[in-house]
């Protein structure tokens, strides 16, 4: 999540680029909207919807990341319309590969996305790392 933050925004959470996307993880106004976001400058909504978003295209695109990144980046439509391949628009490459120079941290091969909940107060928050939490309950989202 940090490399789509650094490339999408730079860590600025007040981020809006020339065709409407806002906030930290660049989300457009359909997809703030498809997730529950009513600001999208709100650096904590923007980021869970961002990796919300992310993780339906992991799902969909069967774990390949390549795909994952390029639909966040040009559309899932633009993935189908190239045959299920990472469109050959300069902008989408240029994305994929920023990102995936950046990341992934695998260990054997082995990536590994684990999904743990904090109460803080009456509320529960969820948390995503690639590293198992050390204590409490957790569950595994991804392994490869």
């Amino acid at each position: 999540m940090h490399a789509v933050i650094q490339v999408e925004s730079g860590y600025n959470p007040r981020a809006r680029s020339r065709k409407g996307a806002l906030g930290l993880m660049q989300l457009m106004p359909a997809t703030m909207s498809d997730y529950g976001v009513t600001n999208g400058f709100d650096p904590s909504a923007n980021i869970r919807a961002g990796v919300a978003y992310l993780r339906a295209l992991l799902t969909r695109y069967e774990g390949n990341e390549a795909l994952a990144l390029a639909a966040y980046n040009a559309g899932p439509a633009a993935v189908a319309r190239h045959g299920y391949r990472v469109p050959p628009y300069r902008e989408t490459r240029d994305y994929v590969r920023r990102i995936t120079s950046r990341t992934p941290i695998r260990t054997g091969g082995i990536t590994h996305m684990y999904k743990s909940v904090e109460k803080v107060g009456e509320r529960e928050i969820p948390r995503y790392s690639n590293v198992r939490p050390s204590s409490g309950d957790y569950e595994i989202l991804a392994q490869r």
